[in-house]
């Protein structure tokens, strides 16, 4: 039988505490070790259980396409949620092959789509989910047709993660050019060389695992990606193995020490999230802004019978804003104004796909 990732970084981990503690507690080691795997489990478990919000989205007028600069610093009425629409473009289904192994994906290819120069966006799913189901929830493939960008929706195996998890918390998934990075970074390079898109107007974005795993890509790639959207999700190398991606969800996260150059950043987290702690947002900010010389400017917001929310921007000496920050009040561990028809959403807004596709539009 052959062992997965994760129960073969675990086994490896309990080999490296025989040799410190000796023969003693062999026994003990490996029931850490099986233990270890079992909880990451049954988090995503638990993840599926507590927050299947699928709150129907309230109707709104239909929204004109965001801004493409000046509007970083007053949102769109922040609406309650993507209006569904009828999608007259294409979703091709792919692969990607390295030294690292293969991931499927899905491509969204919008009929507004031209010869010209296009920007893509690529999207990382949660726990649990797929590309079709994230797609669904986000409602992201409707702005693609309103802006006319390509949206990349990376797959993980189940081989590589039986929860579908982006194992963004092992320590070969965190560094350039290797694992599961060079995959992303690969398969977004190879949609670039078969479209026309515009290398400028690159960017990532993920949810939970998949907004970890956002952070990594924006870190390791900012030759690559010129911004990142991170919902619910969890700071750069804030975990080395399991035990630690257990402590990091609960709010007791490692902090980098790498020094890079921080990449534009939009995060939203709800305050009642319980899956992964809202200090790992803030924190997400933080590496974000740190090279900022002001603080952050805070307004609070409501949407019409939704969830109230403080919004906070972090401008640089330009005036442009680098950095933002939605705390959604009342919110748990779902997209935030995403659609019924995916999991992990709550149509009670603010629209976190049509506000990132506005940031991200203000970053080249």
């Amino acid at each position: 039988m052959k062992l997965n990732r994760l129960m073969l970084a675990q086994m490896r981990s309990a080999t490296r505490t025989l040799w410190r503690s000796g023969p003693v507690t062999p026994g003990a080691a490996v029931r850490q070790a099986m233990s270890n795997v079992n909880a990451l489990h049954r988090v995503a478990r638990q993840q599926m259980r507590d927050f299947t919000l699928t709150v129907t989205p309230t109707e709104s007028a239909p929204q004109s396409a965001p801004a493409p600069a000046a509007a970083a610093a007053t949102p769109a009425a922040a609406p309650a949620a993507t209006a569904s629409a009828p999608l007259t473009g294409t979703f091709i289904a792919g692969s990607h092959t390295n030294a690292a192994g293969t991931r499927d994906y899905k491509l969204y290819v919008p009929a507004s789509y031209t010869d010209g120069p296009a920007p893509l966006v690529v999207m990382l799913h949660g726990c649990t989910q797929d590309p079709d189901d994230f797609a669904a929830g986000t409602g992201m493939n409707v702005l693609a047709e309103e802006v006319g960008c390509l949206v990349l929706y990376p797959a993980q195996s189940k081989s590589a993660n039986p929860s579908r998890c982006w194992n963004w918390f092992n320590a070969v998934d965190q560094r350039r050019d290797e694992g599961e990075p060079s995959l992303i970074a690969g398969m977004t390079q190879a949609i670039m060389d078969t479209y026309s898109v515009d290398a400028s107007q690159v960017y990532v974005a993920g949810l939970s695992a998949g907004g970890a795993m956002a952070t990594i890509m924006g870190t390791l790639y900012p030759d690559l990606y010129a911004a990142v959207g991170v919902h619910s999700g969890l700071p750069f190398a804030s975990a080395n193995d399991l035990s630690s991606a257990l402590a990091a969800m609960k709010g007791d996260f490692r902090r980098s020490q790498l020094e890079n150059q921080p990449l534009p950043v939009i995060v939203f987290h709800g305050d009642r999230d319980t899956t992964v702690h809202p200090a790992n947002g803030e924190e997400v900010v933080a590496q974000g802004a740190r090279h900022l010389p002001q603080p952050g400017t805070t307004e609070p917001g409501n949407v019409p019978d939704g969830h109230a929310y403080t919004r906070t921007l972090y401008p640089a000496t330009d005036g442009t804003v680098q950095a933002e920050h939605w705390l959604v009040h009342g919110a748990g561990h779902a997209w935030s104004g995403g659609q019924a028809q995916g999991s992990y959403t709550d149509g009670k807004g603010p629209d976190a796909s049509r506000e990132m596709m506005r940031f991200f539009r203000t970053q080249r």
